[in-house]
């Protein structure tokens, strides 16, 4: 894979230690951060593999995936990555209690990101960060920072008080509109903090259960951005579904749809097809990218969803279910994997 042709990846963690925002926070965040650290309000479950490749430590210590040299060679100089979207982990932050220090970090972040990565090599692109809770402070970050040239995405979390299309997120699209930035949704504190319980059940028992069922979070809030209306609001909003599996979508679209056409009085504002919302500003990311034992299965799921216009290739470096390009999708035709693994990325980000 990394022979034939270059790749775009749409989800690389970089990482960096608490201490590492302090130059960019004032008082009274310095001085908190400094103390306790920031705090991120995480789900809890216990993962017996840990969450990092033990490969991507980098020797001086630190975290997996903190050091942009040891990035450079693992990821892009061994898998032929032409661009990476780098996604931290500060969207996190959405799950504490206090709106106005979430805001405080993730502008942090976002300074130390353009600091401390987007200039170590031409490939490093930027997902910036933005906490939800309150919407008006993330539109104001967004117009904020969303101009730099290497910031080509907004980066928000899918653990959340309330279904993401609920109107009250809406100044975040606006803004993300209006800075010509696509909306990415990645997970990772689903039943933490302040947001809601993980699974449409409840609270499960463990990390096997939390990190299998996240995908519920995703349907749940793409359901809700369809139905209230985002798409028709923000006709130029693109929205990237980071992490999330892919596997559920078909069902997802069939159903809404079908449900539409007999309860479309309850979405008067909508003009088409759930579905056709969807494959117009929707796209997915592969990484994890579900495998069963027959490939073929997979490659008729991605049919019936034009998969090879709406997926874009993800490693999810440094992490422990990273996938590696040239182990994914081997069977697709040359030209899908071309677009799912770089067109449909340069395209969308506009590299």
């Amino acid at each position: 894979m990394a022979e034939d042709f270059k790749v775009i990846d749409a989800d690389v963690h970089n990482e960096q230690n608490d201490a590492d925002l302090l130059p960019y926070l004032a008082e009274p965040w310095r001085s908190r951060v400094a103390n306790t650290g920031i705090g991120y309000a995480g789900s809890g479950y216990y993962s017996p593999v840990g969450v990092m490749k033990k490969d991507a430590i980098p020797a001086s210590g630190g975290k997996a995936g903190s050091d942009p040299d040891l990035m450079i060679k693992q990821l892009l100089e061994g898998y032929n990555v032409e661009y990476c979207v780098l996604t931290g982990v500060v969207y996190n932050i959405s799950t504490t209690h206090d709106p106005d220090y979430a805001a405080v970090i993730c502008s942090a972040y976002n300074d130390y990101l353009i600091g401390e990565w987007l200039g170590k090599h031409k490939a490093f692109k930027g997902a910036m960060a933005v906490a939800t809770q309150d919407p008006y402070l993330a539109a104001k970050e967004i117009d904020r920072v969303g101009g730099h040239p290497d910031i080509v995405e907004v980066m928000i979390s899918s653990a959340a008080r309330a279904p993401l299309g609920q109107r009250m997120y809406h100044p975040i699209y606006e803004a993300a509109e209006r800075n010509g930035l696509p909306i990415a949704i990645h997970p990772g504190a689903e039943g933490g903090g302040s947001s809601t319980a993980p699974t449409a059940a409840g609270y499960p028992s463990r990390y096997i259960e939390w990190h299998t069922c996240l995908s519920q979070m995703f349907m749940a809030h793409l359901v809700s951005m369809v139905c209230e209306g985002v798409f028709e609001k923000f006709p130029r909003l693109k929205v990237v579904l980071t992490e999330g599996g892919i596997a559920w979508l078909p069902h997802l679209m069939w159903r809404l749809d079908k449900n539409y056409k007999a309860l479309r009085s309850t979405v008067p504002w909508l003009k088409k097809l759930p579905s056709q919302y969807i494959r117009e500003h929707c796209y997915l990311t592969t990484q994890p990218i579900e495998e069963p034992d027959n490939p073929q299965h997979l490659i008729d799921l991605f049919n019936m969803i034009d998969a090879e216009n709406m997926i874009l290739y993800s490693s999810d470096y440094p992490h422990w279910d990273f996938d590696s390009p040239s182990m994914i999708l081997r069977r697709l035709k040359p030209e899908a994997k071309r677009k799912i693994f770089y067109e449909n990325a340069k395209s969308l980000y506009n590299l």
